[in-house]
């Protein structure tokens, strides 16, 4: 194993031997829902100015995909379709295809889809990930404090623009354990696909303990007096899959039971301009300093090179609520 990061303009990788594929790039703190296991109750929203702008993401989103061989870009939040340029910096992004970019996706709680979906198609959004925590209005309003409508008109919009969509869910006990198989049931129906995510100690309101975790095996328990479950080959994909009925394909991502550590190939800039190397990493190299200071190119590379190269194990070596200033509403997911 190296002991000092690789030159730049090399494949950006850890100390472990974990390649990095994935950026999630941050672009807003806000957002318009308060789901409890992201958003504190009462928020305070970070000044404007201390977010990056569009010509800081563009120059940090280029020196990941052409200097340090990301190929798949994320815009995350918050929410981000809050931004209100939101399809000029997917346009601008989408012109990094010629420097490697393969991918420019998209994680969205779908409020704001109905108006957006097809000029972002149009900007060149490959896909997007809608979270959905329930399919009953009552459910739904209980888990985010919002309105379940504009959510499913959303997603109706992203798929009559062509855009693909995967749908996420995060079960916390005593709160939506109930809206499992109506989850699954509604995305049979609709032909989605649908992946559920254990609650992860990360929340904004410090509200995460391990009770509150509906793990994968009471999930799948759930379920199976209703329909054939059978477990499909294991992926290098963070979510495991399971067939159901020998036709749908249902996606767990089980952080807290079964953690994807050791072949994790993504990193996070938040919508400060924070690189984090893990999603439970306590802190990171603040580039947007380095942005509005002047530094060049090489300097910012070797920054972002050197904190990625240090990156934790992971939250399988050490597991349990994450203390840090940082909640993932300003992170992004």
């Amino acid at each position: 194993m190296l002991m000092t990061p690789p030159a730049l303009h090399t494949p950006l990788a850890d100390a472990r031997g974990r390649r990095k594929r994935k950026l999630r790039l941050s672009l807003t703190d806000r957002c318009n829902l308060r789901c409890v296991y992201c958003m504190p109750e009462h928020p305070q929203w970070l000044p404007r100015d201390t977010l990056l702008d569009g010509a800081e993401l563009q120059r940090l989103a280029r020196l990941f995909v052409a200097r340090l061989g990301i190929s798949e870009i994320r815009l995350t939040g918050g929410e981000p379709l809050l931004r209100a340029e939101i399809t000029q910096i997917t346009t601008a992004l989408d012109a990094l295809r010629a420097e490697g970019l393969e991918r420019l996706a998209l994680t969205s709680n779908g409020v704001r889809l109905d108006r957006l979906a097809a000029p972002l198609r149009a900007a060149g959004l490959d896909d997007l990930n809608v979270s959905l925590d329930a399919v009953t209005p009552q459910g739904f309003a209980r888990l985010t404090g919002g309105d379940l409508a504009p959510v499913l008109r959303g997603i109706d919009a992203a798929r009559a623009a062509g855009l693909p969509v995967k749908i996420n869910s995060v079960i916390l006990r005593g709160h939506n354990e109930d809206e499992v198989l109506p989850l699954v049931r509604w995305a049979l129906a609709e032909h989605l696909p649908l992946r559920f995510i254990e609650f992860m100690p990360l929340d904004g309101r410090g509200y995460w303990n391990a009770e509150r975790v509906v793990r994968e095996d009471e999930i799948l328990a759930q379920l199976a007096p209703h329909y054939t479950i059978e477990a499909e080959a294991p992926s290098d994909d963070p979510a495991h899959y399971f067939r159901i009925d020998g036709r749908y394909a249902l996606g767990m991502i089980s952080t807290v039971s079964k953690p994807f550590c050791r072949r994790c190939d993504r990193v996070r800039v938040s919508a400060t301009g924070r690189l984090y190397s893990c999603l439970f990493s306590a802190d990171g190299p603040d580039l947007r300093t380095m942005l509005r200071e002047g530094a060049d190119d090489d300097a910012i590379e070797a920054r972002m090179r050197a904190h990625v190269w240090h990156k934790e194990a992971g939250y399988a070596e050490r597991p349990g609520y994450v203390e840090r200033p940082i909640t993932m509403h300003v992170m992004g997911g």
